[in-house]
């Protein structure tokens, strides 16, 4: 898939949408882009090849591939299928074009969204992504990715512009059900390490101390090699991801696992403490903030 052959509708300019959206831009792929924050065509005013659009079916028009990097899959079935009288655009794309989801959706509505749209003649591939803002803006995101391989095959030269690691997973969904679930361990750590350099901080131990005896031993993991001491313990909470979102994908492994008969006791304790922190810290809070909340919660 050539930069030049390919134009792009790009649906969701948030914190990852943009430098994901940039990377492409760089690599010479001509970009619509649509977001609900109309402010941030600011964003794109000095680069070639982006056009800002006033709605998602404006984006699609001319596109043979759409990118959607949207909050959740309440918002992407709305969009592709329509809701209360509205017309979605997945009848409105391109016969034989690509739709990439990158999103962190649900792997259930994935997969149903993959036979609905294989249908019309649309090809669909899943492709969440990890690692960040930071690693957005650089292009070294991990890239899951699943649909057909002979897809896979076709659209990887395009994720290359994102990514560093791009893995192929299955089928429809199946990326989406690998990124859940990685979703649900990275936060289960994140809520450990917490409730853990509390307790050491309590017993007048030095967290900075703790955490680094962490990172030299069993304990270490993504929370305690890259937020502690950047984001937590200096109090900054501000890693660019947010406590709702990491609240919203727990649920949405929770749901996979119990769909997969599957036990999740420890699932279930996560997804209550992400609801008690999101609604305890308000909008707005950092995923990191977690720290912050288990320090004020009194038993």
């Amino acid at each position: 898939m050539q930069a030049s052959d390919t134009k792009i509708a790009f649906v969701g300019l948030g914190l990852m949408g943009v430098p994901m959206a940039k990377n492409l831009l760089k690599a010479g792929y001509q970009i619509a882009g649509f977001d609900l924050n109309q402010e941030v065509a600011a964003k794109f005013l000095d680069d070639k090849g982006f056009h800002f659009v006033s709605s998602p079916e404006q984006a699609i028009q001319d596109a043979n591939l759409t990118i959607l990097m949207l909050p959740d899959s309440t918002i992407i079935d709305a969009l592709l299928w329509g809701n209360n009288g509205s017309v979605g655009i997945a009848t409105h794309l391109r016969k034989n074009s690509y739709l990439i989801d990158m999103s962190s959706s649900s792997p259930i509505s994935s997969k149903e969204n993959n036979q609905k749209l294989e249908k019309l003649g649309i090809k669909f591939v899943d492709a969440p992504v990890s690692g960040g803002v930071k690693k957005a803006i650089d292009g070294s995101l991990a890239i899951i990715v699943g649909g057909k391989k002979e897809y896979f095959g076709e659209v990887h030269p395009l994720l290359e512009c994102m990514g560093k690691s791009i893995v192929h997973v299955g089928d429809a969904g199946a990326a989406h059900a690998v990124k859940a679930l990685n979703n649900y361990v990275s936060a289960a750590g994140l809520i450990a390490a917490s409730e853990a350099l509390n307790a050491a901080n309590q017993f007048g131990l030095d967290p900075h101390v703790v955490n680094q005896v962490f990172n030299a031993s069993t304990g270490r993991n993504n929370t305690t090699e890259n937020k502690v001491e950047n984001f937590m313990l200096n109090e900054a909470f501000n890693s660019g991801f947010s406590l709702a979102l990491m609240r919203k994908d727990v649920q949405i492994a929770l749901n996979f696992i119990e769909n997969m008969n599957c036990y999740a006791s420890l699932a279930k304790q996560c997804v209550l403490t992400a609801k008690e922190a999101d609604e305890k810290l308000g909008k707005g809070a950092d995923h990191t903030a977690m720290f912050d909340y288990v320090r004020s919660a009194t038993l």
